[in-house]
């Protein structure tokens, strides 16, 4: 009698899950429903009021500037990334390229951002180029605004969704492209229709890749944003660290953690039923959608 060692596999998956995540996400938990102590810190009584303190126009308006730079960065490094993978797994210096994208992680984070400091400050090098330049007369504040945190989040992140969509578009049967264009497709209409709908797997990691870092951020806005364009990240931090008050801190996380949570499975619940729909509208026949083209 052949033996299931099915549980034994995934001991190690389970017990990974339960210290990285199950177990910090219900300390937090837990610690969102005590009360403050009056020196910081926590008293072990159940109290709703770090809930109740969400509830104002102040956290309110910084979680909509973290939701728009998340949006607004994710969109453009998918639409950079997409191209950027396509013309990788294309070329026959793929690997160059690969170890191209994968160099900025050798160096530290903090670096990086510190870099690009060096770039966008008052006396930064874009300044001194365009003061070079005689483009303008002054110096440009580029540093500590709500766009500076955009673009350096979209230069960080922006690997985070080229590989997955490499990944996919390398194992993707170009044929099939082909196939179109013989039938009369344009080189548009073979990319919306045949292309993307079949790389929809790696577009949707690409999207969970870079959209959860970028919602939950905080270095990106601690130093480059500043004091007027903060994100939920730097005030859980700055609840922890300066008010000490912990029950706002865990309330928040938690706040955030059930957003990112229903946003993705909500994405994925619609990237789920487009392909269904696309997967029984070819289903009668594998060139249908070229023919009509």
């Amino acid at each position: 009698m052949r033996k299931n060692f099915g549980p034994l596999y995934v001991t190690p998956v389970t017990l990974w899950l339960a210290l990285f995540f199950v177990i910090p996400i219900s300390i937090i938990a837990y610690y969102s429903f005590l009360t403050r102590g009056f020196n910081g810190g926590v008293i072990h009584k159940f109290s709703l009021d770090a809930y109740a303190s969400l509830n104002n126009p102040t956290v309110f308006r910084i979680a909509l500037n973290t939701l728009w730079v998340a949006l607004t960065s994710t969109v453009v490094m998918v639409t950079l990334a997409i191209p950027a993978a396509y013309y990788m797994a294309r070329s026959k210096y793929k690997n160059f390229f690969l170890l191209l994208v994968i160099i900025p992680f050798w160096t530290n984070f903090l670096i990086r951002i510190y870099a690009w400091m060096a770039i966008l400050g008052n006396n930064g090098i874009l300044n001194n180029i365009l003061l070079s330049a005689g483009l303008t007369t002054e110096h440009i504040q580029f540093l500590y605004n709500t766009n500076a945190i955009v673009l350096v989040t979209i230069y960080t992140y922006l690997p985070f969704a080229i590989l997955p969509l490499y990944s996919t578009i390398e194992k993707f049967d170009f044929s099939l492209v082909e196939a179109a264009r013989d039938l009369g497709a344009t080189k548009f209409m073979a990319t919306t229709r045949i292309l993307l709908p079949n790389i929809r797997g790696g577009i949707t990691t690409a999207v969970l890749f870079v959209f959860i870092p970028a919602f939950g951020n905080y270095a990106i806005p601690q130093i480059i944003g500043g004091t007027h364009s903060y994100m939920l990240g730097n005030v859980i931090a700055r609840e922890l660290t300066v008010t000490r008050n912990w029950p706002l801190a865990a309330s928040m996380s938690m706040a955030l953690t059930m957003l990112t949570t229903l946003g993705v499975l909500i994405f994925m619940r619609l990237n789920r039923s487009a392909a269904e729909t696309s997967r029984e509208s070819n289903r009668p026949k594998a060139f249908k959608a070229g023919a009509r083209i």
